[in-house]
């Protein structure tokens, strides 16, 4: 497999500055939804609340492409699995730090929980 690809510093700091990232998963034509996403060490990860069958993590799993929109610019991705117990903690750790206010507590607490962890997701530029 080749080296992974990264994302730019302009654009790993808008990723960091919004609360909402914009996400369609897979190459089938859908809406962009709204999704909570972090930065980690120069990665960008997400998580899903809700593990739908018709949902965004479902979708990955089928076709691992889709794209992500960051600020007027739409960004063609690659959705990875992640297994490392390491990045999970550091995923829950950044979701702590960057979604702080008292009505995201109860989401940031759901995000750790092992089901979520589980269903961790890193997104590549492709």
């Amino acid at each position: 497999m080749g080296r992974a690809s990264h994302f730019s510093k302009p654009v790993l700091e808008l990723l960091n500055e919004t609360k909402y990232l914009r996400l369609r998963a897979g190459i089938r034509p859908h809406r962009f939804i709204g999704v909570w996403a972090v930065v980690v060490e120069h990665r960008l990860f997400v998580r899903p609340w809700n593990d739908n069958p018709t949902g965004w993590y479902r979708a990955f799993q089928e076709e691992p492409r889709g794209a992500i929109q960051v600020g007027e610019r739409q960004v063609l991705v690659r959705a990875r699995r992640v297994r490392a117990e390491g990045v999970f903690d550091a995923v829950d750790a950044a979701y702590r730090e960057k979604y702080r206010t008292p009505g995201a507590k109860k989401y940031v607490r759901g995000f750790a929980t092992p089901r979520r962890r589980n269903t961790t997701v890193e997104l590549v530029p492709r």
